[in-house]
């Protein structure tokens, strides 16, 4: 009998490879301006389906990946027809009704389905906070049957936790995980415990980087791929190549233990986590195939000292700094570019900076909320360097209350708030130098505290928290702020 990869319910009824196959790389080999041929390319992915690995991975800026697997799936006679995952990734703006449907109906005609197996949500900034919509249109979407289960991307265990306590159906978050970035093993693994939503792992390998054919190379001078460029800048992070050699020298010594590759070994280690659903692992269509590597993943365990090699190795590491998906939110900009220009022209803020007419130094900014029109406040104010915010709660568009009776995640929309009224008004949230948070009771004290401790990392202001037994409405939370602008920013 031919080995297969091993599988897991994603969700009920959704069963998929552990490692699935990732067509990011389409994108890579298109760049030239040549696209792919469709025939030739669904021949290619037919072979990896045949062979066990039948769960495909794209996104709606993979080059032609989507018509290539169309086209696969157009022609696929066997029985158990494969899985093909995309990925929705808008600009930041107004997420509409009819913007969301065209959106999953662009994914839908693309890959020639009546219903995308699952569709993954991409946000590039959560101080815009249309996401939310998007998402909860999505969610309309799935109950109409154009979506089997819904998934997102690159984000942390605080927006995880937001999106599911405001009700949004999430099955899995695909983020970065690797020997190098170990970013997803920390407030992540807790969150998606807590839900009981699974990874899907990308840059297992660091592009290329954890493998046999740089244990005891130099550093190359130049990348030949975008992937590559990418993850050295994630190396770079972690502490440049000697803590590359480091940890490839640890692996190495327990794969030739296990008589197994480095990269078996790295990948090992990801899919190990209880969280972890699967791994994604690139394909270059047409070139270097790694199936029958790849299958040793299932041959072998990592012992307690294999990972306690491991942690000497990591030892040695600077952590990646932040929470998974930073790195396309705020430096270090850990892109293949270094920045967004690749994938935005610009952030679009949430909120319009609004002249004072009277005082030419005073702006205001007003969030859409019902009571700043009748009660005469704005969300924030500018006069000369300093800002401050009002009190402001988990209010989304007119009358909707985010996140209703959890504390820790209206927290975090609340100073998503926050950061986008002090950045209309040409601040910064590191200029923010004070909060000040009302609680509705004693059992909200601690999930708040770590939402803001999370949103607060670095740059912390100083805070003083109140317990005020009653808060306007059916809110948990209610925060205010003050900033001085840098004059860096000025």
């Amino acid at each position: 009998m031919t080995m297969q990869p091993d599988r897991k319910d994603l969700a009920p009824g959704l069963t998929i490879s552990r490692i699935l196959t990732g067509l990011w790389q389409v994108a890579d080999q298109e760049r030239d301006g040549k696209t792919t041929d469709p025939v030739s390319g669904a021949s290619a992915l037919s072979a990896y389906a045949e062979a066990g690995f039948d769960t495909f991975d794209m996104a709606d800026h993979y080059g032609s990946a989507e018509l290539i697997t169309g086209e696969m799936l157009r022609r696929w006679s066997g029985a158990n027809t494969p899985r093909a995952f995309t990925k929705w990734c808008p600009e930041p703006g107004p997420m509409t009704p009819e913007i969301v449907r065209a959106g999953v109906q662009e994914r839908l005609d693309r890959l020639g389905v009546k219903r995308v197996d699952l569709l993954q949500f991409h946000w590039w900034s959560f101080e815009h906070p249309a996401w939310l919509d998007a998402l909860h249109e999505m969610t309309k979407l799935r109950a109409e049957g154009l979506i089997g289960e819904i998934g997102v991307t690159n984000f942390d265990a605080a927006h995880l936790d937001l999106a599911l306590a405001d009700g949004i159906p999430l099955v899995s978050n695909q983020v970065s995980f690797s020997l190098i970035d170990r970013r997803a093993a920390g407030h992540l693994a807790a969150t998606c415990k807590k839900h009981n939503v699974q990874l899907l792992a990308y840059g297992t390998l660091c592009g290329g980087f954890l493998s046999d054919r740089w244990l005891g190379q130099k550093e190359p001078d130049a990348v030949e791929d975008w992937s590559r460029s990418k993850y050295l800048r994630f190396i770079k992070v972690a502490g440049g190549w000697d803590v590359l050699q480091h940890i490839l020298r640890a692996a190495g010594g327990i794969a030739r233990k296990h008589d197994v590759s480095i990269s078996n070994v790295a990948t090992r280690w990801v899919l190990e986590h209880t969280h972890v659903a699967g791994v994604i692992v690139g394909a270059r269509l047409g070139e270097n195939q790694h199936r029958d590597d790849n299958l040793k993943l299932f041959q072998f365990e990592l012992d307690a000292d294999d990972h306690a090699m491991l942690d000497r190795a990591f030892a040695k590491a600077n952590p990646i700094p932040g929470d998974c998906g930073d790195e396309y939110r705020e430096p270090p900009f850990l892109t293949a570019s270094g920045d967004l220009s690749h994938h935005l022209e610009q952030m679009p803020s949430a909120f319009e900076a609004v002249a004072d007419p009277d005082v030419p130094e005073r702006t205001r900014v007003f969030s859409g909320s019902l009571w700043e029109p009748i009660a005469g406040y704005c969300r924030a104010l500018r006069d000369g360097d300093r800002i401050v915010v009002s009190g402001t709660t988990a209010t989304h568009g007119v009358d909707h209350t985010v996140a209703l009776g959890d504390a820790g995640a209206q927290t975090t929309y609340i100073l998503d708030k926050i950061a986008a009224s002090v950045r209309a008004l040409g601040g910064d949230p590191k200029d923010i130098l004070r909060t000040r948070m009302y609680l509705r009771g004693d059992e909200d004290v601690e999930a708040a505290a770590r939402a803001h401790g999370l949103r607060f990392t670095t740059n912390p202001p100083a805070n003083t928290t109140f317990l005020v037994g009653n808060l306007i409405g059916d809110f948990r939370v209610e925060i205010e702020a003050e900033a001085v602008v840098s004059p860096a920013r000025n």
